[in-house]
Parts: structure tokens; sequence; C-alpha cells
């Protein structure tokens, strides 16, 4: 039960003339001053139709706006303020929480398929702090998705074909090491691909030798097959340690290789269409006067990212059914998603408008991006496994006889850097910064989670089971946890309709803060007529903070 749409409906009844309950929502107000009422309805809109003053209008509407569950209404100037019953209201909210459990908030209705194409590293390249981001918003967009309804189909499309892979053959068969590259796979990997940057600065031919060599790639040269299999091998080794960590996993790991013998139809398809053109030797599609053309192929005869990304669209499409997809990458790939998108709509494909870039801001390390070719990067397993000690040794000091310290510091550790990723807008870049991560203070995933554990704490101290039948709380410091508890579900939808995660950990920020403070100020296990009261507001608060935290991504700990 969300306040917001119960005074919607309220509202409604007066107003549905001239506006419908979606408008009624979108208007509505939380009142910068409590004492001013729960809800606000401002009456600005209302002074044309009504020729009057928006404060005329609110003392009229004030007056007729009715509810079983509105105690009172009163006009604030030009607005039409609420107040709730909040012992009613309270009893609703909590009784619907504990009944419906982990799936409080969750759409029951099919909506279909979504695919969601995130992480996507590179092959012969460390698993980077840079693409922790496009990770941890997928996982959590999968999550919400399946919350709200659809059925995600999470596919990792690794970065495993292109020219990169020429200049590291290259690079490995001047200045490598097999045995090198044997003991220590990444790093060696990493150590030739800024090598060969770094040389051909001084000695652009160099480039040519590895568009020369991913040209040997894709007509299917024993060398540079075998060198490209064995890279990848042992990068996807590596990989998923990371993705063990963080508790991710696909559906299907599709790299861009998985698509090399569908291209050809697609050139084709472009070809017969008349869509394709030549430009500078090399095969283009125009996509518009705003936008350069779409490059199909160069003058050398090699595909791009572009002609493999309209392959798997497709694959896609015909595959999985998807009602929509959604595309999990930097900000910076922004204008090949437009083309892209518009190529899929040239070629006649209506579902093109059903694909969505997920963009997102970069993780900085003092305020500079990371560069895998200048070799600026920090090694996201690692910064795992710091987050992990630090963990570790904060809750030996704070709680030194805890059991399985290691599975929780190892919860701790990872589900502060998922958190602080997640806790900021996606389209903002984030500052790198480890010990800010792991405070048990302020607006971090140690704190949520710690709150969590207090709450599940004082139910596991409490000598008076709790059960899902109570009379309902009529006190101030109850009700602002009442209120945000009942605005879970709203929050869900609005999260994955927006694509933003941040949504639901800065809620979860939110509701861990107002049940501290109504913790600060009343005695919980009191045995008085209240107490199942208040424990069930103790367990719906344990419940919507495990569900806010899982749906991000991170796990909840029930002992800190």
């Amino acid at each position: 039960m969300n306040l917001s749409t119960v005074y919607a409906n309220a509202l409604h009844e007066q107003l549905h003339e001239l506006f419908t309950l979606e408008d009624i929502v979108s208007l509505i107000e939380r009142p910068k001053n409590k004492q001013h009422g729960d809800l606000a309805f401002p009456c600005f809109q209302l002074a044309k139709q009504y020729r009057q003053s928006p404060s005329d209008i609110a003392k009229q509407l004030s007056g007729a706006v009715k509810g079983t569950l509105i105690d009172q209404t009163e006009a604030i100037g030009p607005y039409v303020n609420v107040f709730f019953r909040k012992k009613e209201v309270s009893k609703k909210v909590l009784t619907k929480v504990m009944i419906e459990g982990n799936d409080y908030g969750s759409v029951k209705n099919d909506k279909g398929v979504v695919s969601i194409d995130f992480s996507s590293p590179n092959i012969a390249k460390p698993f980077s702090m840079g693409h922790l981001r496009s990770t941890v918003i997928g996982q959590s967009l999968a999550l919400l998705a399946q919350k709200n309804g659809y059925q995600p189909v999470k596919i990792n499309h690794l970065g495993d074909w292109g020219t990169q892979f020429g200049k590291l053959m290259c690079a490995y068969t001047k200045w490598g090491s097999k045995e090198e590259v044997k003991s220590n796979p990444i790093p060696a990997l990493m150590k030739l691909y800024v090598m060969f940057h770094e040389k051909a600065a001084q000695n652009p031919s160099l480039n040519d030798e590895g568009r020369a060599w991913f040209k040997s790639l894709e007509d299917g040269e024993a060398e540079a097959v075998q060198l490209w299999k064995w890279f990848k091998g042992e990068s996807l080794k590596e990989f998923q340690k990371v993705y063990d960590l963080l508790g991710v996993q696909f559906d299907r790991v599709q790299g861009e290789s998985f698509y090399n013998d569908q291209m050809n139809e697609v050139v084709k398809e472009l070809e017969e269409s008349g869509l394709l053109t030549e430009s500078d030797g090399a095969e283009v599609v125009e996509v518009g006067e705003d936008m350069p053309p779409c490059l199909i192929k160069k003058k050398d005869g090699t595909t791009l990212y572009a002609t493999r990304d309209l392959a798997a669209a497709i694959y896609r499409k015909n595959t999985n059914h998807f009602h929509h997809a959604l595309y999990i990458v930097g900000g910076e790939q922004e204008l090949h998603f437009k083309q892209l998108f518009h190529v899929l709509k040239k070629m006649g494909f209506d579902w093109s408008s059903h694909l969505f870039h997920v963009p997102f801001g970069l993780i900085l390390k003092d305020g500079k991006k990371m560069s895998t070719r200048k070799g600026q990067i920090i090694l996201l397993e690692e910064v795992l496994q710091e987050a992990v000690q630090k963990a570790k040794s904060n809750m030996e000091v704070k709680n030194p006889h805890l059991d399985d310290i290691d599975h929780v510091a190892k919860q701790v550790g990872t589900g502060a850097v998922i958190f602080h990723d997640l806790k900021n807008e996606r389209l903002n870049s984030v500052e790198f910064n480890l010990d800010q991560m792991l405070t048990f203070e302020g607006e971090t995933g140690p704190y949520v989670q710690y709150t969590h554990a207090r709450a599940q704490t004082i139910l596991e101290r409490s000598v008076v089971e709790v059960v899902s039948t109570f009379d309902g709380l009529n006190d101030e410091h109850s009700w602002e946890v009442i209120k945000l508890l009942s605005e879970f579900p709203k929050e869900v939808q609005r999260a994955y309709a927006a694509f933003e995660p941040s949504i639901i950990a800065k809620y979860t920020i939110r509701l861990a803060q107002s049940f501290n403070s109504y913790y600060g100020k009343v005695k919980i296990l009191d045995h008085d007529d209240q107490v199942m009261n208040r424990l069930a507001l103790t367990k719906s608060v344990t419940i919507v903070l495990k569900e806010g935290l899982r749906v991000l991504g991170v796990q909840a700990p029930p002992n800190m």
C-alpha cells in the first residue's frame, strides 16, 4: 500500500475531469516540515481552470477530500496537505510486509523477457575497477527486472574480438615470453599491451602490423587462432574469480566472436536492402545528418563493433524474443548505440525501439580516468580482497567473538564496494576511496547491513514470537518508519523504470536512518500492550532492508 496512491485516489474523485490518476500521483509532494502533514498536493495547475487563486482552491478542496485512511486535510497556502490515520495505516503496511515477506514489492504478472548485456570485460586485459560499474549496475537491473515481473536473460558480451588482439599478438611475438605468460597470464599480457602502445607512439607502423595480425585471426590462420584461444582461456579463469567474489552469474557468456558466422548474413541483408554504401574504400550505412555514418567494414575487409552488435541484436531477438533489451555500457559509447539502433530501424526491425543504452559515468582515481593502455588501473580482484580484509579487521575490533567472521567479512567487504557504486546516480562519475566505502557510519553499505543486523538481534533477544496479527502503531516515532516501509514497492518500480539502482540504495539508507532514530527513542522490547506492534515493525524493517540490499546485489548478514 503506497500512501501517495491512497491520497491520489481520494483527490481523483474530486479532480477526475481535469487530471488522470497518474498525473495526480506525479504532482504529490512530501512537505518539508512534517508538522504540515504527511503529503501535499499543489493547486497551481488548477488556478487557470477554476479562475481562482491556488490558495482559495486549496481551501475548497481540503474540505472535499475524504478517505477511510485519511484523518484530516488542511489548506496550507496553495497546498492541500493530508494527515493519515497512523494506527490503521501501520496495521495495513505491517500486515502486508509480514505476510508477503521477501515478495513484498514484487510484481506477480509475467511481463516477458528482458535481455541485459553487461560487464563485458576485454579478453587478455585485467578485470579492473573500470569494469565494476557495468557489472554491478547490470546485476542490479537484472534483479530489479525480475522484481518487476520480467524474466532477465543476463549476457556477458565479452570483448574477445577486434584489432586489439592483433596488437597483442604482435606484441607477444616480438617481446613476449611463453613462460611469463603461463605463470602470471593477465599481468604479463597487460604489460605487453601497454608496451605495444608506448612503442607504437614512436613507430606508427606497428599499428599496421597489429591490424595484419587481426586480419590473420579473422581469416582463421592457425598461429593467430591458437594465440587467441590461449589468451581467452587464461582470461576467463581470472574473470571468474572476480564474479565469484561479487556473486554475479550469467545466463550466457557470448563474446563478440560468437557472432562471427552471422556477420556475413547481416552485411548481405544491408547490401540487398540498399543501405550499404562505400566511403573511402570502407562500407558504411548512412544514419542521418546529425550523426556520422555507421562503419560496417573497414577498407581491409575486417569487421567492427557495429557489425557484431547488429548480429548480436538480431540473434538475441530471434532467440530470446525479448520484450526489451538493455546495454549497460559507459556513456562514451553513446554514439555507437545511437548508430546501432538507427541501422536496425532502417533494416525494418520495429523492435529496435525497445533497445536501450544504459550509460554510466566513470570510476575515477584522484579525479582522473583509469586507462588500460597507459597502465593506470586498479585491479578489481585486489580491491575486493582488500575490502574483505579491512572489513574483517573492523569487525575484529567491534565484535571479536562473531561466528564465521571470514564469511561475514566477505559479505561486508564486497557489499561495501557494490553499494558505494550503486548509491551514486548512474550518470555521475564515482571517486574510488576504499576507506570511505567501508565505514560503518554515514551513507554506506556496512551502515545499512549493520542496521539490518541490529534489528535482527532485537528479534533474537525477544521472548515474544512475532506474529502477523497486531493492532497497529499510533506514535510519532514509528510513523516515519511506517511511511518509508509503505514506499518500497513504488521505489522498486521507479528504480527499474529509470534504470537507476541508486533509487533503491538511497531508499535503504533512509530506512536505516529512520529505524536507528526510532531505536534511539523507543524501548522496543518493553513488555507492554504495544510490544507486538513494535516487534512487527522491527521484523518488517529486516525484511525490507534485506530485500532492498538483495536487489542491489548485496547480502545482509544476520550478525555483524
